[in-house]
């Protein structure tokens, strides 16, 4: 079989499964295997596959077929213009959290104290670090899986980040200038909806966000006040219908400069706030001993 071949061949296979973009998903899963770029192909199309070449794409080809996702099948993606790894045990970073990035970019300055809460993958903490030098990163998650691929890939990235395992705040200690989080926000009856890439294989604790879908932002939010510095900065992923629910968590609490950001489709993506700590105290909202 020619790589020429091995493309179409690929593409008939994955169609067949009803894959989005089986044709793209072919190439990936070849030039995985084969290790070559798009002008090595080009220039070698006529060329035969090895029979261990064959074998590997065949098996990869299968995986895909049965809709594991691309980026599990090769242990990798791309994120913020960096590599991540990425295996079942983390949500795939995607590119509507870059928003959530990019928003607390905007806040964050060298010297500040950064919390990721759900960190996952490690994608926004490690995104942030490496956007901005002089930051000190801290990340939690309850599942240690995911903050061993966490760990991985802020060594790859080259940032120092502190992780915990914790669930949510129990195991946090100090307070922070900037809360990120991705908490996960599906209501549990809208996961067998999602695509089967998703709901047949990424982790049901980083996409189950209980009956509402509201619940990680509810306990969130009631210990921002102990954990977010004087005029701090909480910034949420959300999902695209929830902005004016989690808007008003946040003003309830005592944030001031609370507003819903964009993600590039324009849907609602991120909402963020400012910790009113003065008025906070003033109307009885103090922040907890």
């Amino acid at each position: 079989m020619t790589y020429r071949e091995a493309i179409n061949f690929g593409e008939q296979i994955l169609a067949k499964e009803q894959i989005a973009d089986a044709k793209n998903d072919a190439w990936l899963l070849l030039a995985w295997v084969c290790r070559i770029d798009r002008s090595f192909y080009y220039m070698h199309m006529e060329e035969e596959l090895s029979e261990e070449q064959s074998s590997e794409y065949g098996i990869a080809l299968k995986k895909r077929a049965e809709h594991v996702p691309l980026q599990y099948i090769v242990g990798e993606t791309e994120f913020m213009g960096l590599k991540f790894k990425v295996n079942s045990g983390v949500l795939i970073p995607r590119q509507d959290t870059e928003t959530l990035v990019e928003e607390a970019l905007k806040a964050i300055k060298p010297g500040m104290r950064v919390l990721d809460l759900c960190t996952g993958s490690g994608c926004i903490i490690v995104s942030i670090l490496r956007n901005c030098a002089g930051v000190e990163g801290h990340a939690v998650d309850i599942s240690k899986q995911a903050l061993n691929v966490a760990k991985e890939n802020a060594r790859i990235n080259n940032v120092t980040v502190h992780f915990e395992r914790s669930d949510l705040f129990d195991n946090v200690r100090g307070t922070f200038d900037v809360i990120v989080s991705n908490p996960p926000y599906i209501p549990s009856s809208d996961i067998v909806k999602l695509m089967p890439e998703v709901s047949g294989f990424e982790p049901l604790e980083a996409l189950d966000g209980k009956e509402d879908g509201l619940y990680f932002y509810r306990k969130i939010t009631a210990s921002l006040n102990a954990c977010l510095k004087p005029e701090g900065r909480v910034f949420f992923e959300i999902g695209c219908d929830q902005g004016e629910a989690v808007s008003e968590m946040l003003r309830e609490a005592g944030f001031e400069e609370v507003r819903v950001v964009k993600d590039l489709a324009h849907n609602d993506r991120v909402v963020t706030g400012r910790w009113a700590h003065t008025k906070a105290e003033q109307t009885g909202a103090a922040p907890q001993e």
